[in-house]
């Protein structure tokens, strides 16, 4: 199981907590420090089976400046979140081959 993390996040932590109560084994993916690529995100997102779009946080400022109100398809979306990838909502848990986007944290049972 991973959970793609950021730890300055109050979401994504309380995501981590949650993962933590449960007593799961989980490796922790910083992707604000290590980069993630558009393969990985897009493997990622399709195993959501949700929009790439679901995963954008349009109340960030680069979204409001340069994304705003543009119509992109999901592949343009993966493109845009490995280059911003401050964009990327969070927490989002991975178990083999499902995902969900751990806010709120209960969502995550969906994966366990």
């Amino acid at each position: 199981m991973k959970i793609y993390h950021n730890p300055r996040c109050s979401k994504s932590r309380n995501g981590l907590k949650y993962l933590e109560t449960k007593g799961c084994d989980f490796e922790e993916v910083r992707y604000l420090e290590d980069g993630i690529s558009e393969k990985e995100l897009s493997d990622l997102i399709a195993k959501t089976g949700r929009p790439a779009f679901d995963f954008v946080r349009t109340h960030e400022q680069v979204y409001k400046d340069e994304f705003k109100g543009k119509t992109l398809s999901d592949k343009e979306w993966i493109k845009v979140l490995a280059e911003n990838p401050k964009l990327l909502q969070r927490p989002i848990v991975v178990n083999g081959d499902k995902a969900v986007l751990g806010n709120p944290p209960e969502n995550i049972d969906a994966v366990l």
